[in-house]
């Protein structure tokens, strides 16, 4: 079932690469930096779902894209307040390694 003559599954492949290479950066990396980029390919492989999926099961909808327009808002305040707080660890701490932010006190 193909519209625009690209097969679905080319976006779901696409979208599992991104979404397994997010949570292994979030897994793996000791960098909050790095941490919340991974976070991000998670947010932005689920935005590929959500236009392919409504794309090819209902062409004449826009629910796919509002929906990744939602979470699109989400990901940019979600982004604002944790290098907020990325910043003020880095003040306190001079680092911002995951192994040496172990406490979180004032």
């Amino acid at each position: 079932m193909s519209h625009a003559g690209i097969p679905l599954h080319y976006f779901l492949i696409v979208s599992t690469i991104m979404f397994f290479v997010g949570v292994y950066g979030f897994l793996t990396r000791k960098n909050l930096i790095t941490m919340l980029m991974s976070i991000e390919l998670i947010l932005n492989s689920v935005n590929i779902n959500f236009v392919a999926f409504n794309r090819y099961l209902y062409p004449d909808g826009l629910h796919g894209q509002f929906f990744s327009i939602f979470i699109i808002a989400v990901a940019a305040c979600e982004a604002a307040v944790a290098i907020a707080i990325i910043i003020n660890i880095y003040r306190r701490f001079r680092t911002i390694s995951v192994e040496d932010v172990s406490e979180m006190k004032f």
